[in-house]
């Protein structure tokens, strides 16, 4: 739960923005349906198809995939360059950083806290016997799931939107982007690069860290 208060809050995107992965692609890997799934994702992260539709399409690609399997993708996590020193940064002028996320709690729950993440959420995949069912347990974190939660950690960190700053890649991230008070493009795609209030161009995180409060 945030802690007020604060004096901002930045809320990222985490696949291709936290992390340079798709974590949803490393799962489909251990399914041997990889390059299915990455294809579906590019299409929903440009825009072309609802996210919630597309995200149980190919959640269902991952039917039967064994828990265990967890520990492979996350080895094959790779945080995105510059962003502990982002995260480092923002605590240290006060602010708190939050992740909301198409992707998944089994592995946000264990990348978030390593990086210094003060709050987060994501979907969460239904489990039965071990192994992956092929949907997702509860309501779907889609765009406006996003920037739902950007409004609530604000408030209950006692920070107006005005001192929000939203950063995503992809079509489901524009809402949110929309309702921060800066939103930035990240490694984005085209259509969210359009819309964005600033785009960084470089991969780097520590980008960022000019425009804090």
């Amino acid at each position: 739960m945030p802690a007020a208060p604060a004096r901002f809050v930045v809320v990222l995107d985490a696949d291709s923005t936290l992390i340079r992965n798709e974590v949803i692609e490393l799962i489909a890997d251990e399914a041997g349906r990889g390059a299915e799934v990455a294809a579906a994702t590019e299409a929903a992260m440009r825009g072309e198809v609802d996210f919630a539709t597309s995200l149980r399409s190919r959640v269902q690609a991952l039917e039967g995939v064994p828990v265990a399997r967890f520990a492979r993708v996350l080895a094959r996590i790779e945080p995105t360059p510059g962003v502990r020193e982002l995260i480092a940064e923002v605590h240290a002028r006060g602010g708190r950083v939050g992740v909301v996320s198409g992707g998944f709690h089994e592995i946000l729950d264990t990348v978030a806290p390593d990086l210094g993440v003060d709050f987060w959420r994501a979907n969460r995949l239904h489990v039965t016997d071990g192994a992956l069912t092929g949907t997702v347990d509860g309501e779907i974190v889609d765009a406006e799931g996003k920037a739902t939660t950007l409004r609530q950690w604000a408030d209950e960190c006692g920070v107006p939107l005005s001192r929000t700053i939203a950063i995503g890649d992809g079509a489901n991230d524009l809402r949110m982007m929309a309702t921060a008070g800066l939103g930035l493009a990240f490694n984005a795609k085209p259509a969210v690069r359009a819309q964005a209030d600033l785009v960084i161009a470089k991969v780097d995180l520590r980008e960022v860290i000019p425009l804090l409060p």
